[in-house]
């Protein structure tokens, strides 16, 4: 409306020149990737992205419809078609997707896998608000206030923060959930995998015997998946900027 011109028109002009810089993208240097699913519409309709995480700004190799294994196949062909080869990837990070880690294993089985660490935190806040829904049922003062527990101290808002300061000296199962995803998230703190692991470890002992199901399963998922935990002690490596990416 703004320049009288027919949205066919601009979309043609879009594509064009979409198309152009796709057959001149070199993909020889890429080393590093972040694999990442989101919804194209309201629904179950999804494409994956595939996004260079060692460029000095991220940058999206690849995008394609689904979020199945064989996404990795249709990534891997692109790769090639732009001068890359499978070998020369290194590094990997990903959510916990059996389909990705699959995905992965059989197009690039020699690169090793970093879970990202932002949805190690989203697990661990969905057992942590499994926790609050199931004991608010004999505990009305948690109603309402799912974001006390998922924010982390900097974030929460003023009335937020005297709520959690309130009900943090409590007996409340909540209470012993959060606080054992916040231990969990000063792993990250250390330098290496060498002090990280046995820290973590502790941690998995302690929160498999909590008597609490969701932190339980939450827990038994991550072990379930250790090495691609581990890897980020050494890796580094996060699909934040993808999640920028696929954000609104």
């Amino acid at each position: 409306r703004l320049i009288d011109e027919h949205d066919t028109r601009l979309w043609r002009v879009l594509q064009h020149y979409v198309e152009q810089a796709r057959a001149a993208a070199d993909f020889s240097t890429v080393k590093v990737i972040g694999v990442d699913e989101t919804s194209r519409r309201r629904g179950h309709n999804y494409v994956t992205v595939f996004a260079d995480l060692d460029a000095e700004q991220t940058r999206v190799l690849f995008v394609t419809e689904g979020k199945d294994a064989g996404t990795v196949g249709a990534f891997k062909k692109d790769l090639e078609a732009h001068g890359g080869k499978d070998g020369q990837i290194e590094e990997a990070c990903l959510d916990m997707s059996a389909a990705f880690i699959r995905g992965l294993k059989d197009e690039f089985p020699e690169v090793p896998l970093t879970f990202d660490n932002f949805h190690l935190m989203q697990l661990l806040g969905n057992a942590v608000d499994q926790v609050r829904r199931e004991e608010q049922r004999t505990h009305p003062e948690l109603k309402g206030t799912r974001y006390v527990w998922l924010k982390n101290d900097w974030n929460r808002t003023e009335k937020q923060a005297r709520l959690f300061d309130e009900l943090r000296a409590s007996r409340l199962a909540t209470v012993r959930a959060t606080h054992l995803r916040s231990v969990f998230q000063d792993a990250f703190a250390f330098e290496d995998v060498a002090d990280a692991e046995p820290f973590l470890k502790h941690w998995y002992f302690w929160a498999t015997h909590s008597r609490m199901a969701p932190m339980i399963k939450a827990a038994k998922t991550i072990k379930e998946h250790w090495a691609g935990v581990l890897r980020w002690f050494t890796s580094r490596i996060s699909n934040g900027a993808v999640e920028a990416i696929n954000g609104p």
